[in-house]
């Protein structure tokens, strides 16, 4: 028991010393400005917080649509629905919902930080070499047309569009792809 009491006591000890630093550290002018610190080290871990449950409404968005989108691939009659393109079987409507569902996908993933704008266009790149994206991206060429010019998807839309130029024009180098900037983060 000895031991325990001594080694309680320095502990003690220990924190009666910090708190004692803690205390002049706030007297005068150096109270002022530890209370500054503390406001913005607060305030940062608020903006980490707000940032967590952003990150956490969009993740469930996602859900909700994923949920929507396998529900209307498994039942053709939603499916009809749910898209907008004229003229394609059932078998391909699945498929471009489906090529939509992993587009979105890639979105989120930058959204939230998953990975950053390199990457995001790595994995675009892999994916327009794709003929059904490739189809689904010409089909879709409209509905990209509507969004706001300086909304993520717009300016992530318009990266792919050079992908896919510079798909067209030399195929074997698809892992090249010219400067796309990143659009600034929301």
């Amino acid at each position: 028991m000895p031991i325990r009491n001594s080694a309680a006591r320095s502990i003690g000890s220990a924190v009666v010393a910090r708190l004692a630093r803690m205390r002049s550290s706030f007297s005068g002018g150096t109270r002022r400005r530890g209370q500054d610190e503390f406001l913005a080290e607060l305030l940062r871990q608020l903006a980490r917080v707000a940032e967590g449950i952003h990150h956490a409404n969009l993740i469930q968005e996602y859900r909700i649509t994923m949920e929507q989108m396998d529900r209307t691939i498994d039942d053709p009659s939603l499916a009809d629905a749910r898209s907008t393109l004229d003229g394609v079987s059932e078998a391909k409507r699945r498929q471009m919902i489906f090529a939509n569902r992993q587009y979105a996908s890639l979105l989120l993933a930058y959204r939230i930080g998953t990975f950053g704008w390199m990457e995001l266009l790595g994995h675009l790149r892999v994916f327009c070499r794709n003929s059904l994206f490739i189809e689904y991206w010409d089909r879709t060429r409209e509905h990209r047309r509507s969004l706001p010019v300086d909304s993520l998807e717009r300016r992530v839309g318009e990266a792919v569009d050079v992908i896919m130029e510079e798909l067209a024009d030399d195929p074997d180098e698809w892992w090249v792809v010219g400067p796309v900037e990143e659009p600034p983060r929301p």
